[in-house]
């Protein structure tokens, strides 16, 4: 049997709503299914104030621009996260400062962020990885009466909830990821949420959503032409991408609880692994969570059974892979003045984890051929 690592889910109606797209003759930014993307988001995430974007890359850059980092600022972030988080904060001659994570569910150590923190630390950007977060009520509590920014990488973090609030609404700044390897998506896409009703934050964010314009002042008739009036750049998606997400955001139950089994039946065939200490962690859903199972990963206690896993797996016809390499251990890293040492239980996990396939159409018989010759091979070890 052939396993790919990743099949991109449809629903059925995207054809449908990309071709009501081509008949209204909009197909750009800011049409038809834009408006009901963002109406179906306000109602499942509880907010008012959503920008869709071009990606998550995007959405994470405006936050920044936001946030107002400029050269001087420091922004603490993990290391074990996508470079767009930080490439974000270079942009703005802003330094990134990485962080530690804890072995046990890839998230930032908050102790590690404290730590860290200056008298030139803007913002924190916690990254909630695996569509399990960070413990976000300890960063609250770490920040409270500080002027310092949230911005929640929530990329892979749609649907997920802690203490029963979606992820992406708990920081000041939410940002989410719509990639044609997500959950939920639209090709390319991301959206930004911003938490708070400032007007002058809101009237900021649509300048610079709109290619730094008023645009959005003329569109609402409160102004007779547009014209340039800060910075800004082109971040509205085309409403061809916006069909294919309301399409998926529709059948959003559906595709959480499908993912949900298999899930489940990784985390029991594995779990035991970890109490013979062959696996340091695995994917899990603790208490107080309700994740979107975006993926499933393994971490070894160490490289050469790691290697041998892939190895393994790959000859029986299983697509398994490793993740990031984390931002410290980069070429662009080393450039920054960072070593492999300075973070080890990043450059550990960087170095053992592991993705089992996952994808929304798997079968159960596919989850369990995977599992048994997962096991065959862990049982070795």
């Amino acid at each position: 049997m052939e396993i790919p690592f990743n099949k991109t889910y449809f629903t059925g109606k995207e054809l449908e709503y990309i071709e009501n797209v081509l008949n209204t003759g909009h197909v750009s930014g800011d049409g038809v299914y834009t408006k009901k993307v963002k109406k179906i988001l306000r109602y499942i995430l509880n907010v008012e104030n959503i920008f869709m974007t071009t990606s998550c890359t995007h959405a994470i850059e405006m936050a920044v621009m936001l946030a107002d980092i400029k050269r001087g600022d420091e922004v603490i972030l993990p290391s074990f996260t996508f470079p767009s988080t930080a490439n974000a904060i270079i942009l703005r001659g802003g330094t990134p400062v990485f962080a530690e994570i804890k072995v046990k569910d890839i998230n930032m150590d908050m102790e590690d962020v404290f730590n860290k923190i200056t008298r030139k630390t803007k913002a924190v950007i916690p990254t909630h990885y695996g569509g399990t977060g960070c413990d976000m009520d300890a960063l609250s509590n770490m920040l409270q009466g500080e002027d310092i920014w949230t911005i929640e990488d929530a990329a892979q973090g749609f649907f997920s909830k802690y203490k029963d609030k979606p992820l992406g609404t708990l920081g000041d700044f939410g940002c989410y990821s719509f990639h044609g390897t997500k959950n939920y998506v639209s090709g390319e896409g991301g959206g930004l949420i911003i938490n708070g009703s400032n007007p002058e934050m809101i009237e900021r964010a649509h300048i610079i959503h709109q290619k730094g314009t008023n645009r959005t002042k003329f569109i609402n008739g409160k102004v007779d032409k547009y014209s340039w009036v800060g910075e800004g750049s082109s971040y509205a998606p085309s409403d061809i991408l916006m069909a294919v997400l309301y399409a998926q955001i529709e059948s959003v139950e559906h595709i959480r609880i499908n993912r949900k089994k298999i899930h489940n039946l990784y985390n029991n065939a594995f779990n035991d692994y970890i109490n013979k200490g062959i696996l340091l962690s695995i994917s899990d859903e603790p208490d107080n969570w309700q994740s979107n199972y975006h993926l499933f990963y393994m971490v070894f206690d160490d490289e050469y059974k790691k290697e041998k896993f892939i190895k393994i797996m790959g000859e029986r016809g299983i697509s398994v892979y490793t993740h990031y390499v984390p931002l410290h251990m980069s070429e662009m890293g080393m450039k920054l003045g960072y070593r492999e040492k300075d973070l080890p239980k990043t450059s550990h996990v960087g170095r053992t984890l592991v993705r089992l396939p996952m994808y929304t159409s798997m079968s159960e018989e596919e989850c369990l051929y995977v599992i048994e010759n997962a096991v065959d091979i862990l049982e070795r070890f």
